[in-house]
């Protein structure tokens, strides 16, 4: 086991938990899915973190919703990147 193995990025999860919401009831390829999980997740600074625990004592109730609004933002922006540049 490394000491990065302890150590995760907090905006993927907000960007899953995103997508998840935003794509609700439309069909759409894992191979698309992934490009938006990394073009959301490029677009966001890192904020990493041992235990989410972490950000929910150090963080204020206005940042956390201002860093789930980000992470909403990138995920909006990196599906319309997705659908306006179709493979």
């Amino acid at each position: 086991m490394s000491l990065l193995d302890n150590i995760q990025n907090y905006y993927e999860t907000l960007v899953i938990e995103s997508l998840a919401s935003q794509i609700e009831g439309q069909d759409i390829d894992e191979d698309r899915l992934t490009d938006v999980i990394c073009i959301a997740i490029n677009h966001l600074p890192p904020r990493y973190i041992r235990h989410e625990v972490d950000m929910v004592y150090y963080t204020s109730p206005i940042e956390m919703q201002e860093i789930r609004d980000k992470a909403d933002a990138a995920v909006k922006n990196a599906l319309a990147h997705i659908k306006d540049n179709n493979r």
